[in-house]
């Protein structure tokens, strides 16, 4: 009879599956780090963290298509829309393609353990984006960044991936602290915790209200690597085992400017005049800061890193428009982003493991002759991030110009329009010093071994990103009518 009283919450097993696939693939290889021999391990491994992906990315499906609403579970902390089933999807791709990055890399110890945390931070990641309250937001965003400070540091034979380790759980723990703060006041402020709560709560003109949002998009911003937020990721991007830092580039940044706009459209649309200003500020600084730094980098890792600080305020402009078209390109710039992203961190890994060391511009003079594969594919990916016809970048940033216009911001327009002309500049220093300089690295590949085995998942990983990055280019209406079906879950 008493337990027949007690009120237990309806717990809804299919929206909780993506997360869950992974963390159930996260604790197999946990176990298989102890349990199966070395000789098997690794193959054990990264086929159990791929086989978590791909099931979280199949269910991730499968609540898109059962959810045509927005519904909030567990006494409204968690969020079931196809806005977070979507998201959930590119992050289960990417994980997907930093398993297959992975798989090449023979250096590493502690294999088991890499797989189980690289599913544990999707896991954290899709967590995360169905976060329908600033509690449950929190504990997504420790949840996967826990898993990513280890991941960074282990390479622990290599100085700079303990510095990056160091330096990422630092700043992000300020970051996260800046977060958590921000929660704080909000619900100081308002009595509630719940987006739909607080949009509907008093205390609107409350001076801790607003100071309490700015501190949550000041949280948000240091996830996407946005300026002036951006400090840790030149240096964590250079020092981190590169399979993690294609991981990082695409996921990380996905879900954290989807949650970002989650939280800003559906919590604060009262302040949107607000917090619209703030985010065209944040997009212009990632704009300024993220192209003039990486004309002067050589490092190719640093160069993609402040290509991201730039990526990223293209992006935020689709936020501070506010609008269903910004959301909507939001969702389409993050598909041919995260693929161009992640595949550009391949062909860099696979250019690390000839050389036995750091890439930079001078090692990959005359390289896209050597190796046709590889050259051809950096070359589409460079032409996707400064937004070239036949790739989905140009239409990304299409898309993203058009919401900024239908707001009335035409200075974010003409903004976006010269860091794009400012950036052709070092994305295309990359294809000419793959096919307009002389193989001056020749050596190098002799000192490292010779010529490398072939790695035919790391191949696999780099075509499908390039099919990824072309194909969205040419299959734009469905990806829209997606990103579109998304957005109809929020209150635009």
């Amino acid at each position: 009879m008493i337990a027949a009283s007690i009120a237990t919450p309806i717990v809804d097993w299919l929206a909780l599956s993506p997360a869950l696939a992974l963390l159930a693939a996260a604790a197999l290889c946990l176990l298989g780090a102890v349990l199966v021999p070395v000789s098997v391990r690794r193959a054990f491994s990264a086929a159990v963290a791929g086989t978590g992906f791909a099931a979280a990315g199949i269910l991730a499906a499968v609540v898109f298509g059962r959810s045509p609403e927005q519904q909030l579970l567990i006494a409204e902390s968690l969020t079931r829309d196809r806005l977070a089933a979507l998201t959930q999807i590119l992050v289960a791709g990417f994980g997907v393609l930093a398993v297959l990055i992975s798989w090449g890399d023979r250096r590493r110890d502690h294999v088991g353990e890499y797989y189980a945390l690289l599913a544990a931070a999707g896991g954290g990641m899709i967590f995360f984006v169905s976060a329908g309250n600033l509690l449950t937001l929190f504990l997504g965003l420790e949840w996967f960044s826990i898993a990513l400070y280890i991941l960074v540091a282990l390479d622990t034979h290599r100085n700079a991936s303990l510095e990056a380790g160091l330096k990422y759980l630092i700043v992000g723990s300020f970051g996260s602290a800046v977060l958590l703060f921000g929660s704080a006041l909000t619900y100081g402020a308002t009595g509630e915790l719940g987006f739909n709560a607080i949009r509907e709560a008093t205390g609107a003109d409350d001076p801790l209200f607003v100071a309490g949002m700015a501190m949550i998009i000041a949280g948000l911003a240091f996830k996407a690597s946005a300026a002036p937020f951006h400090m840790w990721t030149p240096d964590v991007y250079e020092g981190a085992p590169t399979p993690v830092t294609a991981f990082m580039s695409a996921a990380t940044k996905a879900v954290a400017l989807v949650v970002t706009l989650r939280v800003l459209v559906t919590a604060f649309p009262e302040q949107a005049e607000i917090w619209s200003i703030a985010v065209a500020v944040i997009a212009v600084a990632s704009l300024v800061v993220g192209n003039l730094a990486a004309l002067a980098q050589t490092n190719v890792k640093r160069l993609l890193a402040y290509s991201s600080v730039s990526q990223a305020g293209f992006m935020l402009i689709a936020i501070a428009a506010d609008n269903d078209l910004g959301g909507k390109a939001l969702l389409y710039y993050l598909i041919p982003y995260g693929a161009a992203s992640a595949g550009a961190f391949a062909v860099v890994a696979a250019r690390e493991r000839e050389l036995g060391r750091e890439v930079t511009l001078a090692t990959l003079e005359g390289w896209g002759w050597e190796r046709p594969f590889y050259g051809a594919a950096m070359w589409v990916f460079m032409l996707a991030f400064a937004g070239f016809p036949l790739t989905g970048g140009m239409i990304g940033k299409f898309y993203v110009f058009s919401a900024a216009y239908e707001a009335g911001w035409w200075w974010l327009i003409v903004i976006g329009v010269v860091a794009t002309a400012v950036s052709v500049y070092y994305y295309l220093a990359v294809v000419r010093s793959l096919y307009m300089r002389p193989a001056s690295a020749r050596a190098d590949l002799v000192v490292a071994g010779g010529s490398p085995a072939p790695d035919p998942a790391l191949e696999l990983a780099i075509g499908a990103a390039v099919v990824v990055t072309v194909g969205s280019f040419f299959f734009v209406q469905p990806l829209i009518d997606l990103a579109g079906k998304a957005v109809l879950s929020l209150p635009f």
